[in-house]
């Protein structure tokens, strides 16, 4: 379905126009009309299927633009994310100037926050964490909002939020409706469903072929004392020029990235411990394309969306299994090609054939010969 089909007011066609679509992806072709309708929503969708208009479009259209004071709240996971939501719902209220959006969130100044509050805005989005402190301060007025937005809700959840969302849910008594999206569809979420929805529509939406990430998955045997050289060997030799390496821990992130650069990489890395400064700073450079490759924990990494990422390395085997398919999915975007890479041990092999089966993806195992030329391994 394209965006002209749609019933909405020219604003919105214009202001889809100005971003660069057409055409509707299906979680929005599938959760806009219920939306507008007002009803409750838990969809189950992939990360870069375009939840944000998704949701956007019903949130922006329910406004009373006349009150200057929040109707509408977005909760996300992590920083990135909610600014990555507010840069987007700022696209689309483009055409309507009295639509003001404020994004309050953790590791950030929170005087400013708080004058920008003060001035007025009919969306607030946020981590959890930070919107139950400003709600404890009394520096956000949140009676008047009708809606709430609980986007990467798993992951939002299972990072240590579903206390605090329960408790700000709790306090929204004026709340009329509740939508949820989400990568999977966990225990935690279904409670919050349980407990705070009544007959929510369910949508669940497939990675069709066209949409679907195209991602080559390779598996790459190595020991601990070579998987440094060999992840190098993979990007010099295929000429990658924007890559992510996730980490599981904070302290390897930082001492890849030392390595990494006495290799030549132009490399940075991301983790909780950076000021919020000196994040936004690093995703800038990267997305620019002045830094070749990021180094990041999962966490750090939630909500970043550059398009043209040419490759994704494990180089540690992830944690969890949907943390694989969220690494993953940070290639292969926006109809592009990209390739991921598992670097595993031996004692790892049983872990890595069940994350695989786990999270439905299949691998090709490659190794090296004798003169360092990549040739097909066995698994």
């Amino acid at each position: 379905m394209n965006y002209s089909e749609l019933n909405v007011p020219e604003q919105i066609h214009k202001a889809v126009e100005r971003m660069g679509f057409t055409e509707m992806t299906e979680v929005q072709e599938k959760a806009i009309p219920p939306m507008m309708e007002g009803k409750d929503i838990i969809a189950k969708a992939p990360t870069g299927t375009g939840k944000t208009c998704a949701f956007g479009i019903p949130l922006i259209l329910g406004l009373d633009q006349s009150r200057n004071y929040p109707q509408a709240v977005v909760m996300a996971p992590t920083r990135e994310l909610a600014q990555q939501i507010t840069e987007d719902l700022q696209d689309l209220a483009h055409f309507y100037p009295d639509i003001r959006v404020v994004t309050v969130y953790g590791g950030a100044n929170i005087q400013k926050q708080i004058e920008k509050l003060k001035k007025g805005a009919q969306i607030v989005v946020a981590t959890p964490g930070r919107l139950q402190d400003h709600m404890n301060r009394r520096t956000v007025d949140l009676s008047h909002v009708t809606t709430v937005v609980l986007d990467e809700a798993d992951e939002m959840l299972n990072m240590g939020f579903y206390k605090d969302v329960r408790k700000i849910l709790d306090q929204i008594k004026s709340r009329q409706r509740l939508a949820m999206f989400s990568a999977t569809i966990s225990r935690e979420v279904m409670d919050i469903g349980w407990l705070y929805q009544r007959d929510a529509e369910e949508i669940t939406v497939q990675p069709v072929e066209d949409s679907a990430p195209r991602i080559d998955q390779y598996l790459v045997l190595t020991t601990g004392r070579n998987k440094l050289a060999d992840m190098a060997e993979i990007i010099v030799q295929k000429g990658y020029k924007r890559v992510m390496v996730f980490c599981n821990q904070k302290y390897t992130t930082a001492m890849l990235a030392n390595q990494m650069a006495r290799l030549n990489f132009v490399v940075d890395c991301l983790h909780g411990d950076l000021s919020q400064a000196e994040r936004n700073k690093i995703m800038g450079e990267f997305k620019a394309g002045n830094i070749a490759v990021l180094v990041a924990t999962d966490v750090a990494a939630r909500g970043i969306d550059v398009s043209e990422v040419d490759a994704v390395f494990n180089y540690d085997v992830p944690d969890s299994n949907e943390y694989y398919t969220h690494r993953i999915g940070r290639t292969g975007r926006a109809k592009h090609t990209g390739e991921a890479y598992v670097l595993y041990t031996k004692e790892e092999h049983k872990r890595v054939r069940d994350m695989l089966r786990y999270t439905r993806n299949t691998a090709t195992p490659i190794a090296f010969d004798e003169n360092r030329s990549i040739i097909p391994g066995t698994f």
